[in-house]
């Protein structure tokens, strides 16, 4: 059938459908071989300038370091249109927010508490120490940070899901003092959404604040009198002022990335189920206009096969207007490839948040995968099930970061400490070829303290 004609733009997309009516654009590569830079500039990205929204966050920062409560206030108004009667919300309100909730709701919130503390636990890593030589040891021990305060967006949606993943994670750390913060909701008198401080009673937390945006994160990051105490590390997903912020208080405090918008990202042959295929890609268009969706595929009758079920599915679809916009938008593409390995090089180029494998071999593809926030093997391990229940952590590398950065988990909040103890007699088995190296870096000063030892 096809979807479009043979014709490209300069950036590799074709022009809308005659055939097919299509969702999304696509990219044609099957005869062509680009190098690893070439791919980088051809696969589908989200306009997003995080540094020109710094310029928006800069005066809320220094107003929230320089006034205080009174900027969360004032900021809280114009921003979420409202005053929290409390900016720290008591404990006595977390706690009753339990009340609130379903109770199925509740036990999927337990249950995803459960999996991902197995799973965080497990990958805490152990200390190590090693005798390069008799009487010479290093050791290394990771050490948590002391506090952490944690952003849970509440834009378009509702989010426990990343009280869970945040807080588990710095829980299997070993964090000691945890503060959430999260916007305040003009239909619930200014507090949090109830179900986010259902899932924060359900983790122990009792440090929550009523406060969004960039002017949480400088909350958080510069400390609030009789308020909020600053924080080592700061992590959580946001929009683009969420990050901007993050990234001019980086350096004052740890940050975890600059989450950009969602992204999935599915390698596909003919064997992939369609219907499995647009559902998925549907599921992470609902969040955010500019989500990503991106096929890559080297079956063109899968890619048709994935339009026409997505045109099914979309009218049904409670979210239509933005999930709508976030498939039509340049950010998303069914890419088709001349073959598997084309495949692979392209989602490596792509670096996505989320990876699902759809192919006859999907773990040996998985295997061949060096970029990716997460990677969902098998057409039965749908990225929302990583979202909620699957263990692992759902904040993760966006925007292509994920060629260089790893998803949140135990180790965000952790430090690697090492420790060196040398006797006297390993000193002096290696101290000549110590001064050596200091003379050569003309730092004579460096070599006289080993030489002072030598002697004696």
């Amino acid at each position: 059938m096809g979807c479009a004609p043979p014709s490209r733009d300069p950036t590799g997309h074709t022009a809308r459908a005659t055939r097919l009516e299509c969702v999304l654009s696509r990219i044609d590569l099957r005869d062509r071989h680009l190098t690893a830079r070439e791919l980088l500039g051809v696969v589908p990205r989200a306009d997003v300038d995080v540094s020109h929204a710094l310029a928006t966050v800069e005066p809320i920062l220094a107003a929230v370091r320089e006034r205080g409560a009174d900027a969360l206030r004032e900021f809280g108004e114009r921003f979420d249109g409202v005053v929290p009667e409390h900016l720290r919300v008591p404990a006595a309100r977390i706690e009753a927010a339990l009340e609130t909730q379903d109770e199925a709701v509740l036990d999927a919130l337990r249950e995803a508490i459960a999996r991902v503390r197995t799973f965080h636990d497990a990958t805490v890593p152990p200390p190590v120490s090693v005798q390069v030589a008799p009487g010479a040891t290093v050791s290394q021990r990771w050490i948590p940070v002391g506090r952490v305060g944690l952003y849970v967006p509440g834009g378009l949606a509702v989010y426990p899901s990343s009280v869970v993943m945040n807080v588990v994670a710095a829980q299997a750390a070993g964090v000691e003092s945890i503060a959430v913060a999260t916007p305040p909701q003009k239909e619930f008198g200014g507090e949090p959404h109830p179900t986010i401080l259902a899932a924060c009673a359900l983790l122990g937390v009792d440090e929550v604040y009523a406060v969004g945006g960039a002017q949480a994160v400088g909350m958080l990051a510069y400390g609030v009198d009789d308020l909020c105490d600053p924080v080592d590390v700061i992590t959580g997903p946001g929009n683009v002022y969420v990050a901007a912020a993050k990234r001019a208080v980086n350096g004052v405090v740890g940050i975890d990335s600059e989450a950009g918008p969602t992204e999935i990202a599915i390698i596909a042959d003919d064997s992939a189920d369609a219907g499995y295929v647009a559902a998925d890609l549907l599921s992470q268009a609902e969040h955010d206009p500019m989500a990503g969706s991106v096929l890559i595929t080297d079956s063109e009758a899968l890619a048709d096969a994935v339009e026409l079920a997505l045109a099914a599915r979309m009218d049904e679809t409670k979210h239509l207007a933005r999930t709508k916009e976030a498939l039509t938008g340049r950010q998303s593409a069914v890419i088709l490839t001349e073959d598997i390995d084309q495949s692979v090089a392209v989602a490596d180029a792509y670096g996505a948040e989320h990876l699902e494998i759809h192919t006859r071999d999907a773990a040996d593809v998985a295997a061949r995968i060096r970029s990716a926030g997460a990677i969902f093997v098998g057409p039965h391990t749908p990225v929302p099930l990583g979202d909620y229940l699957a263990g692992s952590n759902h904040v993760l590398p966006t925007g292509g970061t994920a060629r260089f950065a790893s998803g949140l988990g135990a180790h965000s909040f952790l430090k690697a400490v090492s420790t060196i103890h040398y006797t006297a007699d390993a000193l002096a088995e290696v101290g000549h070829k110590v001064i050596a190296l200091a003379n050569a870096e003309d730092l004579p000063a460096h070599g006289e303290a080993i030489a002072a030892r030598l002697q004696d």
